[in-house]
């Protein structure tokens, strides 16, 4: 970078290294792992209902937003409740398919962490792409069985196993209180470290940092009554968690497959959306209205800063993770997942050859 006053010239590091916004980073990273997931770990197998690829929907889970800036600044804390709600996705097809087919067999998943809301408020939430069915292994080949249905009451109920899971995880590990009244308690990271405590909490409310006077904060109670309430097709909603599982990609559509990653991939903010207006505000154009009509919001950059910083994630926390069949440590998963092509596999041998060697006599 060079100065164009003095003309001294400095080397700038702008690589984030995948960890925050940075669009190369970011837009490198959404392309790279879609073609990946696309290309070799999304499985082929026969379907009863259409032939080609295996269907995958993409489950959407959010969490309150009492929990959402203690999720966003503990990447482990966040990382077991992922495992939980992917675990229980992954089991409610398992018990799924065997009652209604008869078959026991495994499902796999891609999720991914997106920790923003598209006017950059913190909401770190999850979103799986599932195999719709299962894999049974057959004479020691995996069969694909499809699911064949999914409805609001499958969805419902899959949220509340969710919800009464994670909640008792939370209980034992002296997140919660309890249960019943749902007290979240403090866990003194406002104390260790003030300027994030604040910079999250602020990011979630939508709110500018708060100062030293109110630092202090009461124990926060989780709102809202027990009782799944639908918000939409394949879409419920229960005591601030939500699940959303209306968005799928057809067998035969190849496009819609690699658009589904991408869109789970997807960078926090789009460049295009920013804009310097007049007045040196920043204006963020949301890609949807919101429900009231908003289509942009107004910042002042020292508040964009705040909710860009809290936006990063916590050093060595994974984003992609990939679980059930499609799981690093699945012994089936070599079986599943498409098989890389005669060319990738003869450049990868020639790769780990040694060149040879010419002596002279």
């Amino acid at each position: 970078m060079k100065c164009e006053t003095c003309h001294e010239q400095r080397l700038v590091a702008f690589s984030c290294k995948g960890r925050a916004f940075c669009p190369s980073c970011t837009g490198r990273r959404m392309a790279q792992t879609a073609a990946n997931v696309v290309d070799h770990v999304l499985p082929i197998a026969p379907l009863r209902r259409r032939r080609g690829v295996v269907e995958g929907p993409q489950f959407v889970i959010t969490f309150p937003f009492e929990l959402r800036a203690r999720l966003a600044y503990d990447g482990k804390l966040l990382g077991a409740v992922s495992r939980i709600a992917i675990d229980s996705v992954l089991g409610f097809y398992k018990r799924r398919m065997r009652d209604l087919a008869g078959v026991v067999g495994q499902s796999g998943a891609v999720s991914v962490v997106q920790r923003v809301n598209s006017d950059l408020r913190l909401n770190p939430h999850l979103h799986a792409i599932l195999l719709d069915g299962v894999f049974v292994t057959d004479n020691g080949a995996p069969v694909f069985h499809a699911l064949t249905h999914l409805d609001n009451s499958d969805v419902a109920d899959l949220l509340q196993v969710i919800r009464v899971r994670m909640l008792g995880f939370l209980e034992r590990r002296g997140i919660i209180e309890s249960r019943r009244d749902l007290t979240l308690l403090d866990d003194d990271f406002a104390e260790r470290d003030p300027a994030l405590a604040q910079l999250a909490a602020a990011a979630v409310a939508g709110l500018m940092p708060a100062g030293p006077d109110v630092r202090q904060r009461q124990p926060i109670a989780l709102r809202g009554e027990p009782g799944v309430a639908p918000t939409g097709p394949l879409s419920v909603t229960e005591l601030g968690f939500s699940l959303h599982a209306a968005t799928i990609a057809g067998a035969e559509d190849a496009r819609g497959r690699e658009a589904l990653v991408r869109y789970a991939l997807r960078p926090p903010i789009a460049q295009e959306r920013l804009k310097i207006l007049p007045d040196s505000l920043v204006r963020i154009e949301l890609k949807r209205p919101f429900s009231d009509g908003t289509v942009a919001i107004d910042l002042d950059p020292l508040s964009l800063l705040c909710r860009l910083a809290a936006s990063v994630p916590p050093p060595a926390c994974h984003l992609v993770h990939y679980s059930g069949i499609l799981g690093a440590a699945s012994k089936l998963r070599p079986l599943v997942v498409p098989a890389p092509p005669p060319k990738a596999v003869a450049d990868s041998t020639h790769s780990h050859r040694h060149p040879p060697t010419h002596r002279s006599r």
